[in-house]
């Protein structure tokens, strides 16, 4: 598919943005961790022994995530484009924390989880944590990910191509990537779609 012809399919694909399931991603982490609790209420605690270096372990770990997580949001505020996955997005982000992942509020919430479970005490909550990781990979990322190919074209292919989804920088690392977003930014993105 060229670039005209996705573009076209924006006005019946896209125009609303991701066609994802229309649940808050934040739900799929909190339900996985309210299903950790409530499996550690119904049975074997799995327990692990807390302390003081354990609560301030989960706790710089809670606020890691939090702090990553709210980096990519004034990132995105920054751009004045949304949140929300379902409305349409103005700008293509690859500077801040999205040099490190193309979704950082999910990895932030991902990582303050793992925090959260160190906090909990128990073991419980990370065994249903991949429940929460594939919830939102699936009904949240895939669809992103589909739509900002289809809005993006090449400068979102260049960019994933070098930024991983959850976190880390690989390749030839992000500055140098996103100068290349920005040159197939000019090449190749109609007028009204930007690259911060």
């Amino acid at each position: 598919m060229t670039l005209p012809e996705a573009n076209a399919d924006l006005d019946t694909d896209g125009a609303r943005g991701a066609r994802v399931v229309p649940i808050p991603p934040p739900l799929y982490f909190a339900g996985a961790f309210g299903a950790g609790l409530a499996l550690r209420a119904a049975g074997p605690a799995f327990a692990f022994v807390t302390g003081p270096a354990l609560v301030t372990l989960g706790g710089t770990v809670v606020a890691a995530g939090v702090g990553f997580a709210v980096a990519g949001i004034a990132q995105v505020r920054r751009a004045r484009t949304t949140i929300v996955p379902h409305r349409p997005v103005a700008a293509l982000l690859t500077r801040g924390a999205y040099r490190f992942s193309r979704n950082p509020m999910y990895t932030g919430l991902a990582v303050a989880y793992v925090g959260g479970t160190v906090l909990a005490g128990s073991w419980w909550p990370l065994f249903t944590w991949p429940l929460a990781l594939l919830a939102v990979r699936v009904f949240v990322i895939g669809p992103e990910e589909r739509y900002l190919a289809i809005r993006f074209g090449d400068a979102y292919r260049e960019y994933g191509s070098h930024t991983h989804r959850w976190i880390g920088v690989s390749g030839a690392g992000s500055t140098i990537t996103h100068r290349r977003v920005k040159i197939l930014q000019h090449n190749t993105l109609p007028p009204g779609r930007r690259i911060v």
